[in-house]
């Protein structure tokens, strides 16, 4: 099946061509005129980053100051960052607004997104297209830079996407699915534009995307929280697509688990990497995701019910994975010395985890002092590898308490080269090579050893380990990252991502002018330089999720 289409002519009036697709029309009068006629909002961004108790449903107006719209490299900084008073902005970041703006994509004259990448010296696959996950450090960027209008049409755009019927060789898609996603064609002749959304049916591997949606309600949250407009989120369309999200995942099923089941390719590592069962990433954004929709949602009688869900859930899932998924030194030692078969409720080793799938490798990886979240728990496995969008996104949505963030940060010091090396960050660690990486990847090439996923090195990971080291207290661990990276993206024009143990070399498929590595950058520099932007991606603990039970207290020095 080809991906879904719409036809729309410059002038607005929608026209049906056949096809074997769904064409469905944009022309829903709300949407079109929220699209069409710019409105004035109230830009302003917030010093304040508490959010509201679980317990207490009430969404308050935060404190704010203003923003002047511009990105000032001299502002003070909210956190007390030390800094020069003779501070000069790094040459490439004027380079990298200029291909972070070429990279725009327009409907009906309107800017809607940024397409993956800019290089055309290689086949260019889904990589004009403008991807959900892809398109959230262009977001913040431009947020970040006092221009919230694309971030608007985007959650617009991609909202209407969602209503659109998805089918996949004759197979119905759940109806709060988001596009992984989509592009705009200009055909000059018709004087027409067509949208093609993808929601999984044309992607590599033919899965769904789980984590597009996730995105879609964090990134509604920090347009909220940037600019202090609260229609947006308030309208009716907006928010039925956050219950229809939210609705999908909380399904009731078979699963005695509170987290979310997956299958491999479902997030940012979209190739079979043996993540299915529950992923960290999805895990963690999972979690980011209720936690924002808490603070979205109106308390109307149709948001009652799923507000409601959504508390229960906030408690399980947390519990589950602080208390699970957390491994330290002691906790090592205790599955190192786990009895087998255990039956009944009383059972220590719940998951029949079996000592001697410990892989050799962790044992020196592990400090004294640290830890993180591990890939992967499930029936008799545990994936033990480090993954680090979900640690991050762990710290930012405070899945992680204050000390498995501040272990998560000492972990990242201590086993600095193998995680950061000679180019910020590596996506997961170790990789697998020779027959682990045959039987799990599928023998894909792509993926061999410590390339793309398979323990690469993504320079967009950039932004999300700089805010984890903000609101973890550790800003010099971020800037010393972030200097790393400065001496090379320029000069290397932008790649995708970079191959070798320590990240030495441009990856051999890496797409060159990649839009999220400059976005990815330009957020990192800009949240350092000014920390009060974190408020837009980071959520405060929550003192009522306080694990009652502590597997461990070895992270504390």
């Amino acid at each position: 099946m080809s991906p879904t289409t719409l036809d729309v002519p410059h002038n607005g009036t929608p026209k049906h061509h056949e096809s074997p697709a769904s064409l469905f029309e944009i022309e829903d009068p709300e949407l079109a005129r929220l699209l069409d006629r710019p409105r004035h909002v109230n830009i302003e961004r917030k010093r304040s980053f508490d959010e509201r108790s679980f317990s207490d449903m009430s969404i308050s107006s935060p404190r704010h100051f203003p923003l002047d719209g511009t990105y000032s490299p001299g502002r003070r900084s909210g956190f007390g960052t030390p800094r020069s008073s003779n501070f000069e902005p790094h040459p490439i970041i004027g380079e990298a607004w200029e291909s972070l703006r070429r990279s725009l994509v327009y409907f009906r004259g309107q800017p809607v997104g940024t397409i993956a990448a800019l290089d055309h010296s290689t086949e260019e696959l889904n990589y004009d297209q403008v991807f959900v996950r892809d398109f959230v450090p262009s977001a913040l960027a431009f947020l970040m830079n006092g221009e919230p209008e694309i971030v608007k049409n985007f959650l617009l755009k991609t909202l209407r996407l969602q209503s659109w019927e998805k089918r996949v060789d004759q197979f119905k898609l759940g109806e709060g699915v988001m596009p992984a996603s989509f592009k705009v064609l200009h055909d000059p002749v018709r004087n027409f534009e067509t949208i093609i959304a993808d929601f999984g049916e044309s992607a590599i591997g033919r899965v769904a995307p789980v984590d597009s949606g996730f995105w879609w309600i964090i990134l509604l949250r920090a347009y909220t929280k940037s600019t202090g407009d609260t229609s947006l989120a308030e309208l009716p369309e907006i928010q039925r697509g956050m219950r229809l999200i939210l609705s999908l995942c909380l399904s009731e099923g078979f699963d005695t688990f509170p987290t979310l089941l997956c299958a491999d390719g479902c997030c940012m590592i979209d190739r079979r990497m043996g993540v299915y069962g529950y992923p960290i990433e999805i895990q963690a954004l999972f979690f980011m995701a209720l936690r924002c929709a808490l603070n979205l949602l109106k308390h109307d009688e149709e948001g009652k019910d799923i507000i409601d869900r959504v508390v229960k859930r906030l408690h399980a899932l947390s519990y589950h994975m602080r208390t699970y998924f957390w491994l330290d030194i002691k906790q090592l030692n205790d599955i190192y010395r786990y009895k087998t078969e255990e039956y009944s409720h009383t059972a220590v080793n719940k998951f029949n985890v079996m000592p001697d799938s410990i892989p050799d490798w962790l044992f020196d990886f592990m400090p004294t002092h640290g830890g993180y979240f591990v890939g992967n728990v499930s029936p008799a496995k545990m994936d033990f590898r480090w993954f680090c969008l979900g640690n991050c996104v762990a710290i930012l949505s405070s899945l992680a308490t204050p000390e498995q963030a501040s272990a998560i940060m000492d972990l990242i010091e201590s086993r600095w080269q193998e995680l950061v090396g000679e180019m910020p960050l590596k996506i997961c660690y170790p990789a697998m090579e020779s027959h682990e990486w045959r039987i799990v990847t599928g023998c894909d090439p792509k993926n061999t050893g410590w390339s793309y996923h398979n323990g690469g090195s993504w320079p967009v990971l950039l932004w999300l380990l700089t805010a984890a080291c903000i609101k973890s207290g550790r800003p010099q661990i971020a800037r010393r990252a972030i200097e790393l990276a400065e001496s090379r993206l320029l000069k290397d024009h932008w790649p995708e991502y970079y191959d070798g143990k320590f990240g030495r070399y441009i990856g051999k498929q890496a797409r060159k002018f990649q839009t999220w590595s400059i976005a990815g950058y330009l957020v990192a520099k800009m949240m350092l330089d000014d920390p009060s932007h974190l408020g837009m991606i980071s959520l405060e603990e929550d003192k009522q999720m306080k694990p009652q039970i502590k597997r461990s207290t070895s992270w504390v020095a």
